[in-house]
């Protein structure tokens, strides 16, 4: 694929040597058998034991209802599959379904085949309003609001999510009680004042709170207040050609998080996106409260009862001088190849409905402690006592119903997104470690993050080479 044939014929010819690299390295399509069609699904694999053992379960079992075909699950580093998809998109030899993480996005609608267009299809206008397919009921009218609303690009739903993950409050009752808490912080104040109760413990913590580091939390900031990263309604309404780290509420928590800092109540581990650093430092009871993802309430809950201390998971506490707008959303979503041929689109997405149904996300959600995406998945889960007897759970479904703003509050659609975010983490570095002034130091990061981006967009538009940072992927 050249990326010059992806614009106006005007497009300068740039080399195409960085896309096709490592061809050689790309998975063997299984060929079609006679009466069967076979369906290639590529899966983001992520740093947790048989992540992805659910799902070929799940592929089996759509195999015996559906004999006719073959579902092929093929597992890649989650960091590495865009990379691998652009590859074979160039090649001519595409999965029918490819995962992406969702901050990859951007990429996935930015990938092309060999003459061009555009890699994947809308899912929402490949199912063309449809029912059931296959005999396998269409959901996507019941993805959870905010969800979809993230997912929804020029006004349709583009991809499937699978897996959903969100930022939460991780608090030890046990110390909070001692220091006369009333309740689990829901608020930036209230947050500042638990960590004064606790300072006031004489054997408590010598730090209040503690989180990694990490770009995912700014966002999150953002979101709650309605913030946005890019121009465009955050890559909403048109391609984010403009990056904002100097906004007024991206500064406010920064400024809120260095004073936790200033005050000795936020612990600083030295590492930048240290996860488990700070899971120590609550499992520990070096600190009373932790942000971290949904993802981790099942490990934080058996550290609380292993250590003997009370654990409750609330929402992230948000700023509380503006309304409630949105959340940052993580998880994979799956996308779906635009030209397939009727069978084999129609058992894709049956198989993406099949993932999807209520009695699936529930599994999924008990086995790995993804959120459940749909409204009936919810629903099951309630009615089946799950979130009685493990209300962590349901947290994430509380909070992500707390959205009063727009669509675009609930994170951006860029490319180059990794980047921008280490950006903003290194920023976040030194305002904490050096007391850089948070309005010039992330002003110097927009000015680096604004490059990413342009580099990024400049290959998307087949004005400009790959870079080595155009196809990064992190969580």
């Amino acid at each position: 694929m050249r990326p010059c044939c992806r614009a106006a014929a005007s497009s300068p010819a740039v080399p195409d040597t960085a896309v096709t690299a490592g061809v050689s390295d790309l998975p063997r399509i299984e060929p079609a058998r006679p009466g069967v069609t076979v369906i290639e699904a590529w899966l983001s694999e992520f740093p947790f034991p048989g992540f992805l053992d659910a799902v070929r379960e799940r592929a089996a079992e759509f195999e015996r209802t559906h004999p006719r075909y073959r579902i092929v699950i093929r597992g890649f580093s989650y960091e590495k599959l865009p990379a691998k998809v652009v590859r074979a998109a160039a090649s001519g030899s595409a999965p029918a379904i490819a995962s992406y993480y969702s901050g990859a996005s951007q990429l996935a609608r930015d990938t092309r085949t060999a003459d061009g267009a555009p890699l994947f299809v809308s899912v929402e206008k490949a199912i063309g309003g449809r029912s059931e397919i296959l005999g396998e009921p269409v959901v996507i009218d019941d993805v959870l609001a905010g969800v979809r609303e993230y997912y929804t690009y020029d006004g349709d739903l583009a991809s499937m999510p699978m897996t959903l993950s969100t930022m939460l409050l991780y608090a030890n009752t046990t110390l909070l009680e001692r220091a006369g808490v009333p309740r689990t912080p829901r608020s930036w104040d209230e947050v500042e004042l638990a960590c004064k109760a606790v300072a006031g413990l004489p054997d408590g913590p010598a730090h209040g709170i503690a989180w990694p580091v990490d770009g995912k939390f700014m966002q999150h900031a953002l979101a709650q207040q309605g913030g946005l990263l890019t121009d465009a309604s955050n890559g909403h309404a048109g391609r984010s050609l403009r990056v904002d780290l100097t906004s007024p509420e991206l500064l406010a928590y920064v400024r809120w998080w260095q004073r936790l800092h200033q005050e000795g109540h936020y612990l600083h581990t030295g590492v930048m996106e240290d996860w488990a650093g700070t899971f120590g430092a609550l499992a520990g009871q070096r600190v009373a409260l932790r942000f971290s993802s949904s993802f981790d309430a099942n490990y934080m809950v058996r550290a609380a009862q292993d250590a003997g201390f009370g654990l409750e998971v609330g929402p992230l506490p948000h700023n509380d001088t503006v309304p409630w707008a949105g959340n940052w959303i993580g998880g994979d979503s799956l996308w779906l190849a635009d030209g397939l041929d009727e069978a084999t689109r129609d058992g894709a997405l049956a198989f993406m409905q099949y993932l999807s149904s209520p009695l699936n996300i529930a599994r999924r959600h008990k086995a790995s402690g993804s959120a459940p995406v749909t409204g009936a998945s919810v629903a099951l889960l309630e009615e089946e006592g799950w979130f009685d007897e493990h209300p962590h759970h349901r947290v994430p479904v509380e909070q992500l119903a707390l959205r009063g703003g727009p669509p675009s509050a609930h994170g951006a659609l860029a490319g180059g997104l990794h980047g921008i975010q280490m950006e903003m983490m290194a920023a976040m570095e030194d305002v904490l470690t050096q007391g850089a002034p948070a309005g010039e130091r992330f002003a110097r990061a927009e000015a680096e993050a604004q490059r990413i981006l342009d580099e990024y967009n400049a290959w998307a538009l087949g004005t400009g080479p790959l870079t080595p940072e155009t196809l990064a992927v992190r969580i």
